[in-house]
């Protein structure tokens, strides 16, 4: 089975028992009180970035495929893979911790930070797994949505940027 494809099977399968688990947890909060149509998944291409130093010749088209599972407005669980800014193959899993929260003009608008850990950035522990904080915006509209992330400067490992993730709600 080519690599690429165990990949893509091994992220459904997670996706798949997260979902499940999600959904046994909702169905016994129920009894609880209305649920805001949760939990909820997203998916997403990848995302775009705009590097703070314009100088380097580094890829700003960050194709892949993410997924994200809201299980509430201030807890996300999400992972996915994707060609980064050094041109090589990432993969990621975090959590969405995003406790702050405004609805302008009927938009939803969540404040907080991704944890999470990521590869495949070759000056970076060599393309091995590393953890990182970001600081990230998530708004929200119906079935559309993006995440804005703040992704820090790390002086010959890590080039700062500010990255766009659109995503699309399909439950």
């Amino acid at each position: 089975m080519p690599r690429v494809s165990r990949f893509a099977s091994r992220l459904s399968l997670r996706l798949l028992a997260v979902v499940s688990a999600a959904w046994i947890g909702n169905s016994a909060q129920a009894a609880d009180g209305p649920q805001r149509n949760l939990p909820q998944v997203w998916l997403n291409p990848g995302s775009f970035s705009y590097h703070f130093d314009r100088n380097k010749d580094l890829r700003e088209s960050n194709t892949g495929l993410g997924a994200e599972l809201t299980l509430a407005e201030d807890h996300v669980l999400a992972s996915g893979t994707f060609i980064n800014s050094n041109r090589g193959r990432s993969h990621y899993g975090a959590y969405y911790w995003r406790p702050l929260h405004w609805r302008p003009a009927g938009i939803n608008v969540h404040a907080g930070v991704a944890l999470g850990a990521f590869n495949g950035y070759p000056n970076y522990r060599s393309g091995a797994w590393f953890p990182a904080a970001l600081p990230m915006l998530a708004i929200e509209s119906g079935r559309v949505g993006a995440n804005i992330f703040l992704v820090p400067t790390i002086k010959n490992r890590l080039d700062g940027a500010i990255a766009v993730q659109f995503k699309l709600r399909v439950w």
